[in-house]
């Protein structure tokens, strides 16, 4: 009986050394700069309507129905 190999990936073979050591600079830095600088002022109000559109439009193509028949798919 034939046996197939292990085929179970791990970690290290996600990501690089330097992409490691990129998200654990950002991860870094994120944790340590609100701790340094100085607190920024409050944006406008306009700008913070920004956010809400894009959520507004993400739920929209969310909930919008598709033709299944246009949709392009691999394993077809």
């Amino acid at each position: 009986m034939h046996h197939e190999p292990d085929r179970r990936t791990s970690p290290s073979t996600y990501f690089s050394i330097e992409s490691f050591l990129l998200l654990a600079f950002v991860t870094a830095s994120l944790l340590i700069l609100p701790l340094i600088l100085p607190p920024l002022p409050p944006p406008p109000p306009m700008l913070l309507l920004l956010p809400i559109g894009l959520l507004v439009v993400l739920l929209i193509l969310a909930f919008m129905p598709s033709d299944i028949r246009n949709i392009a798919s691999s394993y077809l």
